[in-house]
């Protein structure tokens, strides 16, 4: 009499392997991509954390001594980055004149070119996001402290619009404001007053 086989018994086998196939081993790359991690999760950590701190001492009105030393510190940074944004913005003393800049240049056959800077409420949401940074180089080229780089702003210019045929002879800047009056409407808006805060004549070499 012949006995009956035992049923082998099975292995259970794992979900997505195939018949029959051991697993792979965990490839070298895998292993290190896994090491890796935790020094990226960390990276990012240490970079979101440096510009919370770094955006907030510059950004607050308080000359603490930490917090002017962390100023110190990161000022090069944040002013190459264009993060660089000081308190005065919101306070204690807001802006209260609108402000912009012309060019104007007399050609030499006596023809008159005048060019804006760009204006941000005359510019789309996209275009704004590009060229805020001309804001506030507008806001302070005017100030005197700033007087050595009126020169090298009205010579770019200049070259920009040069006509071999007519080329630039003089030039000058020219700040507009008008002062802010709340409550009352764009109808009512105070006429902007000129203010020439440079003037001067081009040399052929200014314009090469």
């Amino acid at each position: 009499m012949r006995k009956a086989a035992k049923p082998s018994a099975r292995k259970k086998r794992i979900p997505g392997q195939a018949k029959g196939r051991k697993p792979p081993p965990d490839t070298r790359s895998e292993a290190e991509n896994r090491d890796a991690k935790p020094v990226r999760r960390a990276a990012i950590n240490i970079f979101i954390l440096f510009h919370l701190v770094a955006i907030t001492c510059v950004a607050l009105p308080w000359n603490l001594p930490i917090t002017s030393s962390v100023k110190e510190l990161v000022r090069p940074y944040m002013r190459w980055t264009g993060l660089y944004q000081t308190w005065d913005m919101f306070g204690p003393d807001p802006e209260r004149v609108n402000s912009y800049v012309k060019s104007v240049i007399v050609t030499r056959d006596h023809h008159m070119r005048v060019w804006s800077f760009p204006r941000m409420e005359e510019l789309g949401l996209g275009e704004r996001y590009e060229k805020e940074r001309y804001r506030k180089f507008l806001e302070v080229l005017p100030q005197t402290q700033y007087a050595l780089l009126w020169p090298d702003v009205a010579r770019h210019l200049a070259r920009s619009l040069n006509n071999p045929s007519d080329p630039p002879d003089k030039i000058m800047l020219i700040q507009f404001q008008s002062e802010i009056r709340p409550g009352v409407d764009d109808s009512h808006e105070p006429t902007p007053r000129p203010n020439v805060f440079y003037d001067d004549y081009l040399q052929p070499g200014d314009l090469k």
